[in-house]
């Protein structure tokens, strides 16, 4: 089965690197959104299935690959911002990152990432992609997913609360999975989350 690996805001491709490593039998496909330097637009041929994280599950939601056969969403979400009936980020919090993105790109940046719970150094941003993503997260909602997708959620998570956890993809084929871990369930658990995968992939070739 191939792997299509779809990284969420402020990260890339490398985030990917400690589950890709236990995933061995499995072709990888890493998309990069070119946060910090050339985009790698993504081509992926037969069928795949889509590991994904926090953001990344929009941009696959939004834009589905020819061959997604499933998706495996780590701290996902089909909506980020809250409006009325659906729990969310508050949009005044998404507007202020925004005002202050475009005079300190790289302090919004690292704020978001140590509030994830990543306290390594952050690569000097390109501000545009990152800009449009954000924007997309404050405006953006998904259509229902078309394949199955399995939804693992963190209980520790600091940036999605039980009450945005609790209400994420409410329609389609969806298996929920809870762990005790953050927002970064791929690099704190990537056993976890490989077998994740892999019970994943059984259930599509089965």
């Amino acid at each position: 089965m191939n792997l299509l690996f779809a990284h969420g805001w402020g990260f890339d491709a490398s985030f990917w690197e400690p589950l890709a490593a236990l995933l061995p039998e499995h072709a990888h496909v890493f998309d990069d959104r070119g946060y910090f330097g050339r985009p790698a637009p993504t081509e992926i041929a037969g069928p795949c299935l889509a590991i994904t994280h926090s953001f990344g599950t929009m941009r696959v939601l939004t834009n589905p690959p020819p061959g997604l056969v499933g998706i495996v969403a780590f701290n996902g979400f089909d909506r980020f911002s809250a409006r009325s009936g659906r729990a969310g980020i508050p949009v005044r919090v998404i507007d202020r990152m925004l005002r202050r993105f475009t005079q300190s790109p790289e302090t919004v940046l690292a704020e978001f990432r140590a509030t994830c719970g990543d306290e390594t150094q952050v690569p000097t941003p390109v501000p545009d992609p990152l800009r449009e993503d954000l924007l997309r997260l404050r405006d953006g909602e998904c259509p229902p997913p078309a394949v199955p997708l399995t939804s693992v959620q963190g209980g520790a998570d600091p940036l999605l609360v039980r009450e945005i956890r609790e209400s994420v993809f409410p329609r389609g084929e969806v298996r929920r999975v809870s762990h005790t871990g953050g927002h970064l369930l791929p690099v704190e658990d990537p056993a976890f989350c490989a077998e994740t995968v892999r019970a994943m992939v059984g259930a599509q070739v089965a």
